[in-house]
């Protein structure tokens, strides 16, 4: 975290405390933090091994929520992410068994591992917090965040995420490799398997639905709505795009550009939040035209293409 940076002190606490075990990753922390004050669904697209599970888990114990981490494999069925519903001969009747989904965060590890049908079943519940069994419907517990994984360089033996399914998740982050000074201090301090189990909640589940609601009050001016349409607007007109943003989209950069100035204490929208928080909440909504592919190759094409659309879209004086 920037020194500069003004931070919600109940925020900062939060923070801090994942950083304890996250190292020189702040500001993928404090992105984390502002989806989950969004009440949004985060997607790591990220190589193996670099600290994903602690993260999610690390976050839900600084709160005091439950954690769930899902292994998606091929073979997986909905049933075994949502739960069923058996026969229980000692009361004659049909009882239903909560499956792992049933969490605060839920870690959906190689979400790109399962096949749509079961992809399906997890992203239904990510829209309403609510899933139907049987005809009836089960609220799932509050706060409910899922941090779903996949690798990007892997796709033997994989079905990856559509884009209407990708639309569906807030933000996509990336927590990547570690500086070397970093991974030194790492190596030094890290004593146990998982050090997510060395954090203390500093913070309870009440309180963020608390912040959750005080977050949909931030006020947004009518100019920066008209920004956020007209950034929307770039992406369904430029030439290197096929498909672009789409309403939910926008939603999504509004209540991320909320959650941030939140964060940093203050209860109106800037021009510059709606910026920051741009390309984590929309790059992965569009879909690249195959020229523009060829012509980036090697780069994260629509993280690319964003950043160059934002820099040609008027910012509100």
């Amino acid at each position: 975290m920037a020194a500069e940076i003004k931070v919600h002190p109940a925020l900062k606490r939060l923070i801090d405390n994942v950083e304890s075990v996250i190292k020189g990753k702040s500001e993928v922390v404090r992105q984390a933090v502002v989806g989950l004050l969004a009440r949004g669904h985060l997607l790591f697209e990220d190589v193996p091994g670099v600290g994903k599970t602690t993260l999610a888990q690390s976050l839900a114990r600084s709160i005091s929520c439950s954690f769930q981490r899902i292994q998606f494999t091929s073979d997986l069925m909905p049933s075994d992410i949502i739960g069923v519903t058996i026969y229980d001969p000692s009361k004659r009747e049909f009882e239903f068994k909560p499956g792992p989904l049933f969490a605060n965060m839920v870690l959906a590890d190689e979400i790109n591992r399962t096949t749509p049908k079961t992809q399906s079943s997890l992203l239904e519940a990510m829209n309403s917090a609510r899933v139907s069994v049987d005809k009836v419907t089960y609220s799932l517990p509050q706060p409910f965040c899922v941090i779903a994984t996949q690798n990007p360089i892997e796709f033997h033996g994989t079905f990856p995420l559509p884009k209407s399914q990708m639309d569906r998740f807030m933000m996509r982050l990336s927590l990547g490799y570690p500086d070397s000074a970093n991974e030194a201090t790492i190596l030094r301090e890290q004593k146990t398997l998982n050090v997510a189990l060395e954090v203390n909640p500093v913070l309870t589940a009440e309180e963020i639905i608390r912040m959750q609601r005080e977050v949909e009050q931030v006020g947004v001016e009518e100019s920066i709505l008209d920004y956020i349409v007209r950034i929307a607007h770039a992406t369904r007109e430029a030439p290197g795009i096929d498909l672009g943003v789409s309403i939910r989209g926008s939603l999504s950069l509004r209540r991320a550009a909320q959650a941030l100035a939140f964060s940093e204490g203050r209860t109106f929208v800037t021009p510059d939040d709606v910026k920051q928080m741009a390309v984590p909440t929309l790059a992965h909504r569009i879909q690249v035209a195959k020229t523009f592919e060829s012509a980036h190759l090697g780069a994260r094409e629509d993280e690319t293409l964003l950043t160059e659309l934002l820099a040609e879209v008027p910012t509100p004086i």
